[in-house]
This record gives structure tokens, sequence and C-alpha cells, in this order.
């Protein structure tokens, strides 16, 4: 697996976590249980730290990094995500804060700042900018993202749903030992 150290940073684990050979999680990162980390996926928390809640899936090809404190960022920004939250494939996320039942698109970007709460979708393909605030309970999407529609219910219990099979699938692989 790729678990490495920066100087002192240590990534954290919870239980039954997934990490694939080919995926990179180094420095303050902190993956809460049943997380799962798929190929080429990389989780950089060498500047500032990166928490991760349960339930979480980032998947192939996806990043995940951090504004570092400096004169032009005060206090920098590190990254936190909730829990249940699914990060498609080649998502990038950078120095963010995303609540709990999100879903970020493939090749989604969001920036610098910008805070996503509870029960959203971010679109496929869709730029969060800095600083940006996307409230709860909607679909956002384009470039910049734009508040679209109020979520159905069906999208609502979808967002649950998606998370718990990836706990499935990296369940699978666990027991198939694809994670060695």
């Amino acid at each position: 697996m790729g678990i490495r150290r920066f100087e002192d940073k240590v990534p954290q684990l919870g239980d039954r976590v997934f990490i694939d050979r080919d995926a990179t999680v180094l420095g303050e990162v902190t993956l809460g249980d049943d997380c799962s980390v798929w190929p080429k996926a990389v989780i950089r928390g060498d500047m500032h730290h990166i928490r991760i809640g349960a339930r979480v899936s980032i998947q192939d090809n996806a990043v995940l990094h951090i504004t570092h404190d400096s004169t032009f960022n005060p206090g920098g920004y590190g990254l936190t995500i909730g829990d249940d939250v699914t990060i498609a494939h080649q998502a990038m996320l950078h120095g963010c804060t995303l609540g709990s039942r999100v879903m970020v698109g493939m090749q989604a970007i969001i920036m610098d700042g910008a805070v996503v709460e509870d029960d959203v979708i971010v679109a496929a393909g869709s730029l969060v900018g800095p600083g940006k605030h996307l409230e709860s309970g909607y679909l956002y999407r384009g470039q910049p993202a734009k508040q679209a529609r109020p979520l159905t219910d069906e999208e609502k219990a979808f967002l649950t749903y998606v998370a718990g099979n990836y706990v499935r699938l990296k369940d699978r692989y666990m027991a198939d030992g694809g994670h060695e």
C-alpha cells in the first residue's frame, strides 16, 4: 500500500480501511472507518491536515490536497470531508470542506476555502471556485458551479446508498486480498 509518512506526519487509519496498492496516502491524513481509496488516487497531507470521515470512497485518479499557510493564504486551508461521501473518478479537492452525504462527480474540481454543506451533489465536470458556499439539498453543476435544482428524495437516498455500495465493494476486495 502507498501509505507514507512525511517528516513527523503519519497517516492515521480507522477500522476496515482499504487502500489500493496503487494509491498514495501521505502525511497528516486521517481516514475514518470503512473508507476506500482506489487505484491512482492521491491524498497528500504534507503541508496541512486532511480529515476524512467514515464510509468515504475516493475513486480512481482523484487528487486530494491542501492549501499551505503563507502570507498569501494566512492559516492555509486543510481538507475536511464528512461521512458517507463519494469522490468520483478524477475529481480534485483542494483545501475545501465537504459535509456528509455528498457526491462529487467525475472530474469535478472544488477549490480552496469552498464549503459544501450536507446532502449535495456536485455534477461531473463542475468547478466550485475558491471560497464558494454550496447550500444543503441541491444539485450544483457547471463552470462555475451554480445551484441547478433541489435534490429529490430519491437522490438524497442515493447518496447514502452509493456510499454503502462502496463499503461493500471494498470489503470484497479486502476478502480477496486485493489490497496486498
